[in-house]
Formats: structure tokens, sequence, C-alpha cells
């Protein structure tokens, strides 16, 4: 099998076996913690687990599970700290993200930390809406801030080269740079590279 045709298989059927061989070894490991998470958001007030729409592969939408890291009232209390603090407004319209987020508990702030909110997700990956490695997912209102197509044609990732990537200061003409190189260069040994730097993330608690 040439490189060329082999590369092709992964994509098209051996990146979703890996994905399902690798949610048996994590599963028994993994549901204890999310339980164990629900329930220390649970004492937070409020849900314990929320899901937002996302844009997934083809341009179609799917519910992306998370552990709440946030405020019950979230959307007010961004929407009054980005009127009281003009600079915040800015980074937000610009990045659709704030490195001091008020909306964010104290659980929640370790969560995000260590990327532990977003374990949920292994349901969407379970259901074939997600990978563990691909494009990092987002939202309907973010469609006209992304110019890139690369991501149309993946599945979004639990992690991905974005999310273990200097992203802190990276806007969507950056992830939409990435996902195209990502969909280029796909491979087996290309997405084992980013699931070990993930783990290297997830210790070193930088991921956000």
């Amino acid at each position: 099998m040439s490189g060329r045709s082999s590369a092709g298989w992964y994509a098209a059927r051996g990146k979703r076996l890996l994905d399902l061989l690798i949610l048996v070894l994590v599963a028994p490991v993994a549901a204890p913690l999310v339980v164990m998470l629900a329930l220390m958001a649970r004492l937070d007030g409020g849900p314990a687990l929320y899901a937002q729409p996302r844009v997934g592969r083809g341009g179609r939408l799917f519910r992306c599970w998370k552990i709440r890291s946030m405020v019950v009232d979230a959307d007010k209390r961004l929407e009054d700290y980005l009127e009281a603090h003009p600079a915040a407004r800015i980074e937000w319209d610009r990045d659709q993200k704030l490195r001091n987020d008020p909306r964010i508990t104290a659980t929640g702030r370790f969560m995000r930390s260590t990327s532990l909110d977003e374990l949920p997700q292994l349901w969407n990956i379970l259901t074939g809406e997600m990978s563990f490695v691909g494009p990092r997912p987002f939202t309907p209102n973010q469609i006209s801030l992304y110019r890139g197509v690369s991501y149309y044609s993946l599945r979004p990732g639990l992690t991905g080269p974005w999310q273990v990537g200097e992203r802190n200061g990276s806007g969507f003409a950056a992830r939409a740079a990435y996902d195209t190189g990502y969909a280029r260069d796909l491979s087996f040994a290309l997405d084992l590279g980013i699931l070990l730097r993930t783990v290297r993330v997830v210790l070193s608690r930088t991921g956000q």
C-alpha cells in the first residue's frame, strides 16, 4: 500500500477505528472521573453538564457536551463585564475568548486548566460526531469568523493541532491555518503525535 493510499485509508476508516479503540481503553477510567467532576460542578450550583450547538463535519450541527465550568448566569455576566471593560470587549470580538473570564467558577478554572471539563465529549466521539483528534469545534455564530474550508471535511476533535499549539494568542485565522495543515498531513503518525502532546499539556496544566 502506497503512502498516499494508506493515508487515504486511515482518513476514511482507520481514524474511526482508532477512536473506538481508544474509547474502549479510556472508558473505565474516564467514566468515574466524569461522575466525580460532575458532582463538583453541581456543588457550585446549577446543572452538572451542559450542551451547546457546534458545527461538525459537512457543516452539520451537533450538541457538544461539557461539564459546566461557568456560573449559571454566564451570558449576563459576560455582557455586563464587556460593557464595563472596553479592552475586554475588543479581546472578545477578536478571539471569542478572554484571558480573565469572569464567568468561570473556581472548580471550572481547574477543570479548564487541565481540559477535564471536555471529558463528556467522549460521548460525541462514540456517536461519531467528533474524533479524538481534529479541529477545535466552533459555534454557529462563529461561522462568519472562520475563513478556512478544511474544517468541514473533518470531524471536530477533543484535541488537535490548535489545542496543543501556541493557541493562547491565536485567533480564527491561525485556527484555519492549523486545520488546513492538519487535513493536508492527516495520518496515524500525526494523530499519535498530537495525542502524546495532549497528555503532556494536560499533565502540565497548560490547556485552556
